[in-house]
Order: structure tokens, then sequence, then C-alpha cells
């Protein structure tokens, strides 16, 4: 029962808008805006997702729905002068899922509902079209079947493919009607064997069982992993939609298709999209024929292409974006059937916002709002080396660009397998379906030899940011055998192929790559304007440029030396937010860090320390020179002992052998009792950071020491040095305060022995929860915070991201737990709440109190939103991130002043 005995839950195509899609789903919503247009939508209702919630929480459909279904039904049946199962000139209707966020593929579809033994004859007599009607008829039984009934669907496939067989021919629409008849009666024995029922003959049970079965699509696993991958809300249930039929598969003067305002793929203005004829809407999506371009529409029915052509323009004006469209022609008159923004592919992305801007359809913030970090991070990935000695295989079309190496597997299951082995995959198909989802996501690109660029593939591919090769026809895929020919050459499981998403290409072997257009852009080595310059990188430096005059949030890069730090300038970086002296350390200078762990006299410990100071100097003087003018921030040593000293097992064993030799070492024999003496259960909780300078006498001194010297070595010769001095894991005031107090000591007489004046700030990582709790005491003794949301986010959930994330967060994501992993995308109920309270208490403790971040969550898109949110100053990534993270501080600022002036 609902809640609400007044609660609407369902809603003619004329009664809603597009502004109601998470009522109506967004098929719904834009089916009742085409409506609104004036549009040619066939008439019908939509189901709304409040009445599939109730479904899904009670597990049954609101008592309600059936007599609202029924009135409108009757209503449907009034317009169109035929009603639902009746035996001459039946109303037939389509059943089709329709989520707020598109799921392509992921959800349920019924069509031709209503047919049955006694109104197929009565369709054929009205259509004047036997073959058309028991074609139909058969469609509706397999995808009831499988959709409704859980029948094996591939059941279905091998009785159709056993027709054509018999018949000696190799497409369905080669079968006549007396062909379709035996195939009805075929179908029907499948599934009275596999779902241990009739199929149903009464219309109305058909479309109740349909509705169900829609609702229950929505808990499918493939619509669960989608959503998880895309980051979609689980409890927004979907609507359903019915649509009176309209007829692609009535012979040659009738179609369907489905057409893009653009090309999702470049972005380009034109003809973009597939018909196919004598077909009905599923044949397109699922590319088990292929189509002809949609610019052939032109030849085979101009009149239903000019129209097209002016709704296309109409809608992509109307809804001021690209338009995905589904359309059907029944004999010679269009139908739409669906809009909605059109996925596309990062690059797309880029262009369209910039060319809508142009045309005075959105402005820049609009612009900057329609693409993402995700995107632009996809366009940094290399591409293939067009100069490089290559073995063509074939070419199909390019429906999602990159380039993808890996060995050819021929399932989704081997995909998963391989892929969780540390092998990278293609997957090759004749054409995918949404059972193959897993399969995709593990794999670096998806080849298929049949399907357009609006195929199942392409359109999952585009929006997963997969690289995508469809339609490869000289392709033979053997997926039962598990190879793939191609003329003469066999290329089997295992072997390595290459696919270019740009291009449609696809190699044998191994192919090599170079940079993106986009990285050199970054980089300084092309410049957009020029009379060469890459498309492209035009609308990129576009939409950056805006991102950064808008944006709040400065960006800063996390590196450890010079050239480090000049890269992550010339991408942008406006300081250096995290400099781990602790790298500084590894290598040849390794064992002088053991020799200051072992050291047992003070003599021995300075000794140690001096050998140390004038090679950490060198190295900030490198570090602040190329940062010149610019913050860095210095993190002093961080990381447990055990990072500088011996393997304790292999230590032992060395030392047990010396000894049965009798030649031990004696440095080995003092070096195992200090490993011994040090040895911590969980080093990560033990002697590090702050605690490590509290117990060696002397260590940060001699780091700040040399930080302090070569600030003002910097100063001296004109340069602008910046430098802020971290303080690692501190928990507690009084540990900085005893690190401080020493710090300002050694500062003053670096002053006083250079003659130089050094404003050095001093604070600290707040990484530790209790650090988060009493930021405002920390505040007292600190200038500065910077949140180290990989430390926090460890000892906030209590577990070691270094072995967990290889352990139990597969099935943590498979079950829901997590939507993604905490160390990717900061965890805004647990470990932000604590960096929100740190924010707070530590401003209303010091007011000018800078604020930054620079765990791994600094270049995250949805984390980068989050520090806008609470107040940062700052957040710091790795180089490569920063134009990321600077976009989506950009988009932020503008999400942000968008939502103050509504």
């Amino acid at each position: 029962m609902s809640e609400n005995k007044d609660q609407k839950f369902v809603y003619d195509f004329t009664e809603g808008n597009r502004d109601l899609k998470d009522l109506l789903g967004g098929k719904g919503a834009n089916l009742a805006e085409m409506t609104n247009l004036g549009l040619p939508v066939p008439p019908g209702f939509t189901i709304t997702t409040e009445a599939c919630k109730v479904y899904l929480e009670s597990g049954s459909a609101p008592a309600e729905l059936r007599d609202e279904v029924g009135a409108h039904l009757a209503a449907l049946e009034a317009k169109m002068g035929k009603k639902l199962g009746q035996s001459d000139d039946p109303l037939l209707v389509s059943v089709r899922s329709g989520a707020k966020f598109s799921m392509p593929g992921m959800m349920d579809t019924v069509l031709n509902i209503g047919l049955s033994d006694e109104s197929v004859v009565g369709l054929a007599a009205q259509a004047d079209n036997e073959r058309f009607a028991w074609d139909s008829y058969r469609r509706l039984i397999q995808m009831f079947g499988k959709t409704v009934l859980g029948v094996e669907g591939e059941l279905f496939e091998d009785a159709l493919d056993e027709a054509k067989a018999a018949k000696k021919v190799t497409v369905d629409t080669d079968l006549d009607a007396a062909d379709l008849k035996k195939l009805v009666k075929a179908f029907k024995k499948i599934v009275s064997k596999e779902a241990g029922r009739e199929f149903p003959q009464d219309a109305r049970e058909q479309l109740d069982l349909a509705v169900e079965a829609v609702f229950n699509s929505w808990n499918t696993d493939r619509a669960k992993l989608y959503r998880r991958q895309e980051r979609i809300p689980s409890d927004l249930g979907t609507a359903v939609n019915i649509c009176s039929m309209v007829f692609g598969n009535l012979g040659p003067d009738s179609g369907t298709g489905v057409a893009f305002t653009r090309d999702p793929a470049s972005g380009h203005a034109g003809v973009y999209g597939d018909y196919l004829q004598n077909a009905q809407g599923e044949d397109v999506v699922a590319g088990i024929r292929n189509t002809v371009p949609l610019a052939d529409l032109e030849a085979i029915d101009k009149a239903s292409y000019d129209q097209l052509m002016a709704i296309m323009t109409k809608l992509e004006t109307h809804y001021k974006d690209l338009c995905d469209i589904e359309f059907t022609i029944e004999r010679g008159q269009l139908w739409m059937l669906q809009t909605r923004v059109g996925k596309r592919t990062a690059g797309a992305a880029f262009r369209i916002a910039t060319q809508l801007v142009d045309q005075g359809l959105i402005d820049e913030a609009e612009a900057l709002q329609r693409v993402s970090g995700h995107q632009l991070a996809q366009l940094m990935f290399p591409r293939f080396d067009e100069s490089a000695k290559t073995t063509l295989l074939g070419r199909g079309i390019a429906a999602s660009p990159g380039a993808a190496v890996g060995k050819a597997v021929f399932d989704s299951y081997t995909a998963v397998k391989w892929s969780r082995s540390g092998e990278k995959v293609i997957l090759i198909r004749r054409e995918t379906n949404p059972d193959d989802l897993d399969g995709m996501i593990a794999s670096e690109g998806i080849l298929t030899s049949r399907g357009g660029k609006t195929s199942h593939a392409a359109v999952v591919a585009r929006g997963m940011g997969k690289t995508c090769v469809c339609g490869a026809e000289e392709l033979d895929v053997d997926t039962k055998r598990r190879r793939m020919t191609v003329g003469e050459t066999v290329i089997e499981e295992g072997d390595v192929v290459s696919i270019d998403g740009s291009t449609g290409k696809v190699y044998l072997g191994e192919v090599p790559v170079v940079p993106s257009p986009v990285v050199e852009y970054f980089e300084g080595r092309m410049h957009a304007g020029a009379d060469d310059a890459d498309e492209l990188v035009a609308a990129v430096h576009r939409i950056m440029a805006y991102a950064d005059r808008v944006r709040r949030l400065r960006v800063r890069a996390n590196a450890d030396n010079a050239e480090d730090a000049l890269r992550a300038r010339r991408f942008g970086a406006q300081g250096i937010g995290l400099c781990r002296t602790e790298h500084m350390f590894l290598g040849e200078r390794r064992e002088m860090v053991e020799r200051l762990i072992l050291a047992d006299t003070d003599e021995e410990r300075e000794g140690a320390l001096s050998a140390l100071l004038p090679l950490q100097k060198k190295d900030f003087t490198e570090l602040f020179e190329a940062m010149d003018g610019l913050p860095v921030t210095v993190r002093l040593l961080d990381p447990p002992l055990h990072e500088f000293l011996p393997d304790i097992t292999e230590l032992s064993v060395r030392v047990a052998l010396a000894e049965s030799r009798k030649d031990a070492n004696e440095n080995d024999l003092r070096l195992l009792q200090a490993v011994h003496k040090l040895h911590e259960q969980n080093p990560m909780l033990g002697l590090r950071g702050v605690r490590l300078g509290l117990v060696i006498p002397g260590l940060f001194a001699m780091q700040v020491r040399a930080i302090a010297e070569a600030a003002a070595e910097r100063k001296n010769a004109k340069g602008d040095p910046r430098v802020e001095i971290m303080i690692p894991l501190v928990g507690t005031v009084q540990e900085l305060e005893i690190v401080r107090d020493e710090a300002d000591g050694v500062i003053a007489e670096v002053e006083a022995a250079t003659g130089t004046s050094l404003k050095l700030s001093i604070g600290t990582m707040i990484e530790l929860p209790r650090a988060a709790l009493t930021a405002g005491q920390i505040a007292e003794a600190a200038q500065f915070f910077s949140f180290g949301t990989n430390d926090l986010t460890q000892t906030v959930w209590g577990f070691s991201r270094d072995d967990v994330e290889a352990s139990f967060f597969t099935a943590y994501l498979e079950k829901g737990i997590f939507g993604v992993s905490p160390f990717e995308t900061i965890d805004r109920d647990g470990v932000g709440s604590l960096v929100r309270h740190a924010v707070q208490q530590g401003r209303a403790t010091r007011p000018d109190l800078k604020l930054g971040v620079c765990g791994e969550h600094g270049g995250d898109p949805e984390s980068v939103h989050f520090f806008h949110e609470v107040g940062l100053d700052y957040v710091s990534c790795s180089p490569f991130r920063i134009p990321v993270a600077r976009l989506e501080a950009g988009r932020a600022a503008a999400e942000a002043k968008g939502s103050d002036s509504r």
C-alpha cells in the first residue's frame, strides 16, 4: 500500500515536462517535453518512479496502480480507436524503462505487448502484411520470455539461427510468414519448457507482468554494477513508459534509427546516426544487424529525412545540447520515440561546449558545467604513434576514442578473470549486450564485428570513457572457438591486439604510444590559437582559462624535487602543497639514516646529522629556485623507521649464516639489535612523524636548518622563497609547541648568521582524528593546516590502504557498501565531517588560518567540490592531476555561484 492515498502514480505524456525527471524518469519527462513541443510522439503514459519505489520496498505494486493504469489505458484506447488485445485491429504497446539518469541497455524493455494467437491474425489483416504480424509476435515472445519470464536469451537466438539455416539465409528479414509461424511455435515451446508456464494470451496480464519486470530490472546485477560505475544513487527507482506501438518492420518503406544532433565521438556538426529498414528499435541498439549511415535515409525516404533534420535542429536548440534521438518510420510516417541529452566522448564534450557558446546557446559558466575533470583526464592519456610500423587487421567504426592495447579475450568472464590477475585485455565480441558490462569495465577497450555508433557497445563505452571500435565487418569473431579470423590471419585468445577508437583501426600486436596533444599543450609544447593548433586543444584552452578566472581554490602540487616541481609549474601549479622529505633519504643516503638510527652517542648522532645537512640544503635550494615566488610546503620526515632499515627476516638470516661460518659482521650484529628494538607490529601507527622528531634529538632541527639556510641563500640572491614548514602526524598541541619552539630557535640562528629576515610559516598536517577534533587547540600553535586525507581515511576507517584494497574492497564495492573507494573519493559523512569540524574550529581560533589538503583526494574531481564547499584555500595533488583539479575548482565555484543566484 502507498502511504498517500491521493498520490498520483500515472501521468499521460501530455501532463509532464522535462523538469519532472525525478518523477517521470529521463525518458518519460522527455517524451512529455516532445509532446508539448508538438512533435510526432505516439500517445502513451508514464508510471512514476514513486510507484517503483513502493514496489521495491514492499514487494508489490501500489494498490491504486492497477486502476490508474486501467484508466489511462482506456483513454489511450479511445484516442487510438482500438483496444489492447482485441482480436481484430489490436492496440499494441511497448513497455520501456526510464530512470532519471540514462542507463543504456541496463534495464528492460518489451515491445508488441497485446499480441496473442488470436490478435496476431487481426494485426495481419489490418496491416495487410502477414509476415509483419508474425515477426512482431515472435519478437514479443522472445523479449517477454527473456525479460519477464527469465528464459535464457540464447535459446531463442539459437532457434532463430536454426530457422535461418534451414531456409539457407543469413538475416531474419529473409524469413517469410510461414517461417515465422514455425518460429513462434518453437518460441512458445521454449517458454513452456523453461518457464514452466505457457506464454500468456491475456493482454492485460502481459502488460502487468511487463511493468513488474521493468521495476525488477532496477536491481539486476548489471544495473547495480552500472550504477556503481557511473555513481548513480541506488534509491531513485525507474519509471515505466507505456507507449502505443508504431512499427518499423512493416516493409522497406518502414524502419527505425538512432540519430545524434552532433557526432558524439568528435563533437563535429553533421548528420550522425544509424538507420535500419524493416526493423524495430532493438535491432539497432543491439547491433545484431549492420545499419546504414543516417545520411542514406535521404535517398531512401527524403520526406522523412527532411522532417527528421528539422526536428533535430529544434530539439538541439530547445535543449541547448547534443541530443540523442530514437525514431521509427511507419510506412512513411515519422515518429519520435525518445530524446535525451546524449552521452559523448571527452573530446566531444569540450568541443561541443565551446561550439554552443559560439552559437549563443549557452554562456561560459554553463560550458564549464558541461565538461568534467574525469573527461579532461581521459584526454591526457597517450595515443598511438602514427609513425610506428604496424600490422593493420581491419577497420571498424570509431565509436569511443583512445588507444587501447591488450590480450584478446572473447567473453566477459575471462576479461574479468585476467584483468584481476594484472593482465590488460581487449574484449572482442560479435556484439555486446548488457550482460557483458563486467567484461567491458575490466577491459582496456572493446571491439565488435557488428553494430555502429549507436549500438550497445558504443553507447556504454562512451559513457565509461572506454576505447571502442564497432562494426569491424572484416573480422570473423568466433566466440565458441575463442578466436578471431581476418583473411588468413587467426588471432587466438591471449594474442595482443591494439585498437584505435579515434580512427576505428585494429592492429595486430602492441602499437607504441605518444603523448596526448592536450598534455603537450599543458607542458607548453603546443599553443592554442596557432594556425596548426588542434581544435580540441583550443577548446580545452578556452574552458581552462574560464575555470582559472572563476575558481576560488588555488591548486598546488605534491612534488619532492625540482624536476617534478618545474613540470607541475608548467601544468599550472600555484605552489608546492607537499614536499615529502623522506623521499630525499632513499638510495645512497639510506645508509646515512641507518648511521643516525644506530648512533649510541651524541657525537655519533651529530656526525650523522652533519653529513645529512648539506645534502638536504642542496635539495631545498633546487626546489626553492624552481618554485621561486610560489609557496612551498615542506613536510618534515614522516615515515616509520622500518622503511630505512633492512628487512628483519633477511637481516636475521644473514647474521645467522655469518655466525654459522664464524665470520659475523659487527655492524650487522648492531643493526639486527637495533631492528629488533625498533620493530613494530603496526609501523604506520608507531614511531613516525612528529614522534620521530621528538625521540631522535636534532633530526627536525637539522631539516629546519637546511630549509632556512636554503631560503636565506635564495633570498640573498634576489629570489622570492615562500616556505612553509609542516609538522606531520600531530595529535596534540603540545607536540606541535615543542617542535615549533625548537624550529623558531633554529630559524632565528640562521637569520642572525645570514643577516636575512625569513618569514617561514610553521603549521601541521591534520591526519589523525584527534587532531581534527582538537583543531581549535592546535590552531593556537599552527599558522596553517594541511589535511593529510590518506592517513586520515586510514585512521577513521581503521584499515590500511596498502592491505585492504587488495583484500576486501572488491567485495565491498560489489555489495554496495562502498559506492567508490574512500581512498579515491573523500568519505563526506565520516572523514569529511572531521575535515569540516577542523576547518570551523581552526578558523574560530585563528581566522587567518591557511587551509589546504595534500592527500590524493586533492586531485579527485568529486572531492575538490567538497573542499571548495568547506572553505579550504587550496588543494594539492600529483603534477599530472593539476589540470583536473584546476578545472574542477572552477566548476565548483561556478556551481556554487549558480546555486546562490537561484
